[in-house]
């Protein structure tokens, strides 16, 4: 129950300071993420959280999922058939340079054996949707740069899970049988976008019947029923719940606009309170030990994976792109590692590898410093685009698209 009162206050405090988080870069996302670790054994003691605590993974897997299904609902599909190059080479050619990158940083800087280097390149390798969504859903960042971000962070979560499956069992105790779980992977992959895409169609046709229809004020509890049974489904059967959330976002925009349209203020207020309580609970690991675990090369390894690695990896991936020098920077620095990663390190931590703890503290703080870095940055970012608002000048009309700065005087033809 203390817990419980804890978040009361630190959502109390993030509400009460989101007017003053929204112009500046106090971010409420570092709040919750500072309020875990002050009332951590490490500093107050009144809550007793441990990397083996349930709560740690249930509350992670729950606010992936959620931002993951109402990211996928963002998903315009034929918008994406348009203009699905530049999210295909960010995940065929930037998360794979990002992976090497951290995983050759990893092994030489803080001296990791090469298969627990590339498990540590394959957890931190992928973007996180839950933070993405800073830059994501603010309407003055250009659309074609908010698709890419959301498109990349929601899909190459899934991506990278299968990779950090192989590399656990290579590592572990039963590194020999790494190959027998390629079958089990391949399977889990394809029942999550199975059933991602089957069971909106489902409901959907359900709804068409003459004798049933949803009474209007309980409208946007139709998709939220759909994802718990999603969710449910998924951890029962093992199938991947991340592919799974993000196709059925997808697919329910597509076939059931009026749906999405109703449970989209439910949905994204749904979704905050899932990431609010998984950053409370993860704060509370990142205790002063842990810190004080990881060597000074492991810090300069965690400087390069942010600042480095993901922006060159995805500048080389936009090369010959239609996107303008600004924003490519945007794509570049704007690459959170989140909940995915959390989830997924602590996979790493519980598989009882020889150099499991290492790990898990270097992929730790890799992701506390980058979620203060990216969620503080959010607000500045946006204003770059938002120049029209800062002038004083009238937004455009509902169905116009409002104008890029100097887009009059220096349109680009090819965009």
């Amino acid at each position: 129950m203390v817990l419980v009162a804890v978040f009361g206050a630190a959502l109390l405090t993030a509400v009460l300071l989101s007017g003053l988080a929204a112009r500046t870069v106090l971010s409420t996302s570092f709040l919750f993420l500072v309020g875990g670790a002050l009332v951590s054994d490490g500093f107050l003691g009144l809550i007793h959280i441990t990397p083996d605590s349930d709560i740690v993974a249930v509350t992670a897997d729950l606010a992936l999922f959620a931002v993951l299904f109402t990211d996928g609902m963002h998903v315009s599909f034929p918008k994406l058939r348009q203009n699905w190059k530049n999210p295909a080479r960010a995940l065929s050619l930037g998360m794979p340079l990002a992976f090497v990158g951290i995983s050759l940083i990893t092994h030489y800087l803080v001296g990791l054996d090469s298969t627990t280097s590339f498990l540590v390149g394959a957890v931190l390798a992928p973007t996180d949707p839950v933070f993405a969504s800073a830059i994501v859903g603010r309407k003055e960042v250009p659309p074609k740069l908010r698709q890419l971000l959301n498109v990349e962070s929601g899909i190459n979560d899934g991506l990278a899970l299968p990779l950090v499956l192989i590399l656990i069992a290579a590592a572990g105790p039963t590194g020999g049988h790494a190959e027998a779980s390629l079958g089990r992977i391949a399977l889990e992959l394809g029942l999550g976008l199975a059933f991602g895409a089957v069971l909106p169609l489902v409901v959907n046709g359900l709804v068409r019947f003459r004798l049933l229809g949803a009474e209007p004020k309980l409208q946007p509890l139709l998709p939220l029923a759909t994802g718990i049974i999603l969710y449910a489904a998924c951890h029962l059967t093992h199938a991947n719940p991340y592919l799974a959330a993000f196709s059925a976002g997808a697919v329910l925009t597509a076939v059931s606009p009026e749906a999405k349209t109703a449970f989209e203020p439910l949905g994204e207020a749904l979704a905050e309170l899932a990431k609010f309580a998984a950053l409370l609970v993860f704060g509370a690991l990142l205790t002063p030990q842990l810190f004080a675990d990881l060597s000074w090369p492991g810090y300069v390894a965690v400087f390069l994976a942010i600042a480095l690695v993901r922006p060159a990896s995805m500048a080389v991936s936009l090369i010959g792109t239609q996107f303008d020098r600004r924003d490519r920077l945007v794509a570049a620095w704007f690459a959170p590692k989140g909940f995915a990663s959390v989830v997924y390190g602590l996979l790493v931590l519980q598989a009882g590898i020889p150099q499991g703890e290492q790990a898990y503290t270097l992929i730790a703080v890799c992701i506390a410093f980058s979620i203060i870095a990216h969620s503080s940055t959010d607000v500045p970012i946006a204003r770059v685009f938002d120049v029209e608002e800062l002038a004083g000048i009238p937004e455009a009309d509902a169905g116009t698209p409002p104008r890029l700065p100097n887009q009059a005087v220096q349109q680009d033809p090819r965009r």
